[in-house]
């Protein structure tokens, strides 16, 4: 055995010692079990610390167990190193243990604003994608004693520094220390210390750009990197950076002739070490993400709501805390005032692209008295603007100028209405969607005041976003602003307004009124228009123009004029409309003429459409079919039209046949086709089947049946024959259900049950 073996053994006993003797003399007795409720270490954890033949415990259990033993941090350390084989450092040696350090301390940004019982920020879960597998190569290799260097190239919020402290978690286990040049200046810091880090020592150097980047410092910097990188006395040292893609290109660049080159060495010790991190999550990530959602992952969950789209999934957990800090905390009133005016908007239906102008004004009233005094200038808008469009963490911004994409879309046919909506006048903005979320839930109960519904009056010009808001305004018992909303929303081509408008002026006995705001709504291809406009040619006379508007609106795909014109005519020209809506794919219209069909007595016709009219889904076509049927006592053929719904899963066949099985005497078929009938939902089946059991005197079993159809809703089992004698509830003066033995009588639970 070598001298370092040899110290390396007589360590390990001592600390196993010292950490024996000290569970022994504590004063409070404290058993190993005591040790893993103070520590917050797993039972096996403590367990494997005490054994002698163990492996040796991590840092961090050391750490926590000498605190709880009142044992010397610093020579429990010292041991624990010289346990390992690893050189005792040197006072001046910077860094610390990896397992002392919290995450965030490192700079990986919080994501929610949830704390651990411990009182540090709760971290999601993490999900591996490609650019993990190139740092843990880096890791490993570092572990086997060969020092490496890696960097993570991405945009804002891409998750390169929680990338790069998953990755270490590994030597953390073996003891691995981690320094963070930080004071006074990372630069400084970094310049100054490096010739001091010891073996396996983890460099971080997050945002790099400060230390590689710096004018007086950088090129040292990335000199002394290079020295102990190549240095195997140095070593093991893993160096492990981020940078934006803007500097990694700025560092890499060839240098121009006849221009100094700044980053000489900064671009060889970064040549062949950069990783890409992208800037969404692809498929396989989102799956994973999921994943960890539905096991219990509150951050994920929230972030997966509002980024799925995207997929920008880290930008959103990133720029989440300090979006609500802004809305919670701004620098002026009203900054706060347009975020919630933002929101209300959103969440009343307004487009994602918000007119300054409407927003300017609609912020007023949600300002106090008192701010709204101390607004002074006219500058407070744009003051206002410029601090909410001020960017955090993941390129975000908690309202923030915007330009609408321009609508692509295919050529409209020449007899199709073109309802293209031209771009809204003027800036417009976008509520940051972590905001928009949070107001949906914090806002939902508030109703916004009344500058909120003049600005959407005044401003608004969008057929949607009026239409929108005029539902809402309704809804809130804004009559008033309701109404005149209304008007605006028909006035740019809002056809649920128009529709709305041409019901009240058919109120108001102004056919001519109406017709010329249903032909309005129409121009702008609203069908329920059309619809409605054929109905009021038809009472007026106008059987032609009828049929061309219901043809219009057909071609449009609402064959309900046709119909409706049909059921209207009866027999003068109603079977060519049904045709007509037929050639259209209608099914009602194919039940209609079979019902023509059978009372002009041609029963193979009526059948040939019942037929069709079920292969296409129409769910009331085979009853209709049975019906005809077992009215021309084709009890045979019934009985197969019967089963062919119920194989549709239409449980009134099913009933029908046991209807029929019960008549004939087949007790027994009949109760099989209503248990079928009722696993299939239908409770009206279960009365009919407990109807049965009364009959035969099973009370219990008809008992039971009532209760269940009972509790799946059907109170018709509560007023059937003789269910209310065997349900266990009465009813109070007031009409509410009570338990019998809770009423008076002799009544007790036991004979409720029974």
């Amino acid at each position: 055995m070598d001298r370092k073996d040899s110290e390396s053994a007589v360590a390990r006993a001592e600390l196993h010692r010292r950490l024996e003797d000290a569970l022994v003399a504590s004063r409070t007795r404290l058993t190993k079990i005591d040790l893993a409720a103070r520590t917050g270490l797993g039972r096996t954890t403590v367990q494997q610390a005490f054994n002698k033949d163990a492996r040796l415990p991590s840092p961090y259990t050391v750490r926590e167990l000498s605190i709880a033993l009142k044992l010397p941090l610093g020579e429990m350390r010292d041991l624990l190193r010289t346990a390992e084989g690893g050189p005792t450092r040197e006072e001046d040696t910077p860094g610390q243990p990896i397992a002392r350090w919290d995450p965030h301390d490192l700079e990986v940004h919080p994501a929610g604003t949830s704390v651990t019982g411990s009182g540090r920020r709760a971290l999601p879960g993490y999900v591996r994608r490609r650019h993990d597998e190139d740092l843990a190569a880096a890791v490993r290799d570092a572990a086997a004693g060969n020092s490496r260097i890696q960097v993570l190239v991405g945009s804002s919020s891409t998750g390169k520094t929680r990338a790069c402290w998953e990755a270490v978690q590994p030597l953390a286990e073996r003891g691995w220390w981690l320094w963070h040049p930080f004071d006074p200046t990372r630069a400084d810091e970094a310049h100054k210390q490096l010739a001091h880090v010891g073996p396996r020592t983890v460099i971080w150097l997050n945002e790099a750009q400060h230390y590689l980047g710096d004018r007086q410092h950088g090129e040292h910097i990335a000199a002394a990197l290079h020295t102990i990188l190549t240095t195997p006395e140095r070593g093991p040292v893993l160096v492990l950076g981020t940078l934006w893609p803007k500097y990694a290109h700025d560092y890499t660049a060839p240098p121009k002739p006849g221009v100094d080159d700044p980053y000489s060495r900064v671009r060889e010790l970064l040549a062949g070490r950069m990783v890409s991190i992208p800037d969404q999550f692809g498929t396989a990530e989102l799956a994973a993400a999921q994943d960890l959602a539905d096991q219990g992952d509150a951050l994920l969950v929230d972030a997966l709501t509002r980024a799925r789209d995207s997929g920008r999934i880290t930008q959103d957990l990133a720029g989440a805390p300090e979006l609500l800090r802004r809305y919670e905390q701004p620098h002026h009133a009203a900054a706060r005032a347009l975020l919630e005016a933002a929101m209300d908007a959103r969440r009343l239906g307004v487009d994602l692209h918000i007119p300054q102008a409407f927003l300017t004004d609609a912020a007023l009233d949600y300002l106090s008295d008192d701010d709204y005094d101390q607004l002074g200038n006219n500058n407070w808008a744009e003051q206002a603007y410029a601090e909410l469009a001020e960017p955090v963490h993941g390129k975000q911004a908690p309202l923030r100028r915007t330009t609408p994409r321009p609508s692509r879309r295919p050529p409209a046919p020449a007899t199709e209405a073109r309802t293209a909506t031209p771009l809204p006048a003027g800036p417009v903005f976008r509520l940051a969607d972590y905001l928009e979320q949070h107001g949906r839930t914090t806002r939902r109960h508030l109703c916004p005041p009344a500058s909120f519904w003049n600005a959407a009056h005044t401003h608004l010009t969008h057929p949607d976003d009026l239409g929108n808001l005029t539902e809402a305004a309704q809804t809130r018992h804004r009559l008033q602003w309701a109404h005149h909303l209304r008007q605006r929303a028909a006035d740019h081509g809002d056809t649920r307004a128009l529709v709305h408008l041409v019901r009240m002026r058919e109120e108001a006995g102004d056919q001519d009124g109406a017709e010329t705001l249903a032909r309005q709504a129409a121009t702008h291809g609203d069908t329920r228009a059309l619809v409605h406009l054929a109905m009021m040619r038809e009472k007026a006379g106008d059987q032609d123009g009828a049929e061309t508007l219901a043809r219009q609106a057909a071609t449009h795909g609402d064959t309900r004029a046709l119909v409706e014109l049909a059921m209207m005519r009866y027999q003068d020209g109603a079977e060519t409309l049904y045709r007509q809506a037929i050639t259209h794919g209608d099914t009602r219209a194919m039940v209609h003429l079979a019902m023509m069909r059978r009372e002009a007595g041609d029963q193979d016709g009526a059948e040939t459409l019942y037929r069709q009219a079920a292969a296409l889904g129409n769910p009331f076509a085979l009853p209709n079919l049975v019906e005809m049927r077992e009215k021309g006592r084709d009890l045979d053929n019934t009985k197969t039209s019967d089963r062919e719904a119920a194989d549709q899963g239409d449980t009134g066949a099913l009933v029908h046949l046991a209807k029929v099985r019960k008549k004939n005497e087949d007790r027994d078929g009949a109760e099989t086709l209503y248990c079928e009938a009722a696993d299939h939902g239908d409770t009206g089946a279960l009365v009919e089947l407990a109807l049965m059991r009364e009959e035969a005197g099973d009370r219990d079993g008809a008992e039971t049946l009532y209760r269940q159809a009972a509790d799946r809703g059907n109170i018709d089992a509560l007023s059937s024959s003789g269910a209310i004698k065997f349900w266990p509830y009465g009813l109070d003066p007031d009409g509410t259900p009570t338990p019998r033995w809770q009423q008076s009588g002799p009544c007790t639970p036991e004979a409720a049950a029974k």
